[in-house]
């Protein structure tokens, strides 16, 4: 007799993922100095501060953003400087906590759906929910996330292990018990 295997939504793939990368953004958070978070490898670039901040808080932005369908595009973004690294780490935690709740809340048919941002009456863009969510909440947390990886580097800081081994060290299932 086959055995019925229940396949996971859409929402649950993507909480999935978000489960396994969570700790290690936070692990590369955890590495800047208290000290450097006002440093910038550029005069163009956002400080090391900023784009840890931002790092801790792409996913729930973004979550919050594909709640609203139409989405009022806003006016330029603006990166907060935060004033120490325990904000950044309690940022990166609720905005993970969020996440854990927002998220499930979405079932397929609310995933498939166009959702669409606006500027006033204008259509900027219209994609699938979750597109939105794959290519904003979590490519483009990666992206970051890597952006962040040469902050470290530069500042002479161990680069963690994200899906392979770094410079600095092995992913942990790489690592001997």
């Amino acid at each position: 007799m086959p055995v019925a295997h229940a396949t996971a939504s859409i929402a649950e793939s993507l909480l999935a993922e978000f489960e396994q990368q969570a700790p290690i953004t936070r692990k590369f958070l955890e590495r800047l100095p208290e000290g450097k978070l006002t440093w910038k490898p550029h005069q163009k670039s956002l400080t090391a501060g900023q784009l840890a901040y931002h790092l801790a808080t792409v996913p729930v932005g973004i979550v919050r953003l594909a709640t609203d369908n139409p989405r009022q595009a806003r006016g330029e973004f603006v990166f907060p400087q935060p004033a120490s690294l325990e904000e950044i780490l309690k940022a990166h935690d609720e905005s993970v906590a969020a996440v854990r709740e927002l998220l499930p809340q979405f079932d397929d048919a609310a995933m498939t759906e166009i959702w669409r941002l606006m500027r006033e009456d204008r259509e900027l863009l219209a994609v699938p929910r979750v597109r939105i969510l794959r290519d904003l909440m979590l490519s483009h947390w990666y992206q970051h996330r890597g952006q962040f990886s040469v902050y470290l580097r530069l500042l002479d800081v161990p680069v963690p292990a994200s899906w392979g081994p770094s410079a600095d060290e092995l992913p942990l299932f790489m690592q001997k018990a």
